[in-house]
């Protein structure tokens, strides 16, 4: 006798009754329409939930993986889960389509600048940041960076007066591609590579301001 069936409401998740290699497409399907439908990248444990017990999220993720690549999009890991997203050489495809950038978030040349100190010494206080940079982060900054989700407040710095200290968000690892902070390019590489040096170079020697005001340090 086949052991129950493990159900999520009424979704038979084992699939005893159907031959392996059906069961297998299935439990493909109904990762892909999951993960096509979500409006932000699904979780293992969300995906743990429609599938048997004994499937492995990872080979399937991989077959799913190799079935769409002549497809112009793919599926990433990306802030602790997966999501579908265009082919970056499908890029100038969707710019002649769309116009302008296909990214939602604005963000200036100084105020990269700012997110990738952020992203490489969080949590880090806006004096910091200054210091860092040789000039003056403005609160607008700051203030654009957190209205756009990038960043977003971390703990108080044990400084004195307890300044706010940034950290970055979900939508940040989102909007770069990245499963984890851990995915950032070796600083020191960059560095070496006089990658950093130059982007302080292009921004221009003045204090780095943006639109919008933030309350704080």
């Amino acid at each position: 006798m086949g052991r129950p069936s493990r159900e999520t409401g009424l979704l038979d998740t084992e699939l005893d009754a159907l031959p392996p290699e059906l069961r297998w497409r299935e439990w493909m399907t109904r990762v892909e329409a999951v993960i096509f439908a979500a409006p932000e990248p699904v979780t293992r444990e969300l995906l743990s939930q429609i599938v048997g017990r004994a499937c492995s999220i990872d080979l399937l993720i991989e077959d799913i993986a190799n079935e769409l690549a002549a497809r112009p999009y793919e599926i990433v890991a990306v802030a602790g889960g997966w999501q579908f997203r265009t082919r970056p050489r499908q890029a100038e495809v969707l710019k002649a389509a769309f116009g302008g950038t296909t990214t939602g978030a604005d963000i200036t040349e100084g105020e990269m600048l700012v997110l990738a100190s952020i992203a490489y010494h969080q949590p880090v206080t806006r004096g910091a940041l200054s210091d860092m940079l040789g000039r003056e982060v403005s609160r607008d900054v700051i203030g654009h960076l957190r209205r756009i989700d990038m960043i977003a407040s971390g703990p108080r710095s044990p400084q004195p007066g307890a300044p706010y200290t940034y950290v970055t968000t979900k939508k940040f690892l989102e909007q770069f591609g990245l499963e984890t902070l851990r995915d950032l390019p070796d600083l020191e590489a960059l560095e070496d590579a006089g990658l950093l040096s130059q982007a302080t170079i292009d921004v221009p020697d003045a204090p780095i301001s943006g639109t919008g005001a933030e309350p704080g340090s």
